[in-house]
């Protein structure tokens, strides 16, 4: 098990950037892929951009060209780099580390992207 803590959430306008981290508890090296998520209020909870051990990426459709993932094992972190916001990403967003067939879950962080 890991324990995961997202930060970096808050309030933008829309076009603004923010950078999201999610902190584990133990060295990342091992863990086989690591994901953000979204989940809007009555929707189900979304893959927004997941990265495995060996550096493979993938975005959502509707984040491509605006966010990134990466992360960086030296920090035992995970990044996702948020450019160009809409007010369509408000949501709470949250990490997920997979080991094996055990998943891990963060608490969240908000991000409100409005005027």
């Amino acid at each position: 098990q890991v324990q995961l803590t997202e930060s970096g959430g808050g309030l933008v306008q829309p076009g603004g950037s923010l950078r999201l981290s999610c902190a584990a508890s133990r060295s990342i090296i091992s863990i086989n892929a690591i994901g953000w998520y979204r989940q809007a209020p009555g929707k189900e909870r979304e893959l927004v951009a997941r990265i495995t051990s060996g550096g493979s990426r993938n975005h959502a459709d509707s984040v491509k060209g605006r966010f990134t993932i990466s992360r960086d094992n030296a920090k035992d972190t995970v990044c996702l780099q948020m450019n160009s916001l809409k007010p369509e990403d408000t949501t709470v967003y949250y990490c997920k580390a997979e080991t094996g067939p055990f998943a891990s879950w963060g608490q969240g962080t908000q991000v409100t992207v409005s005027s």
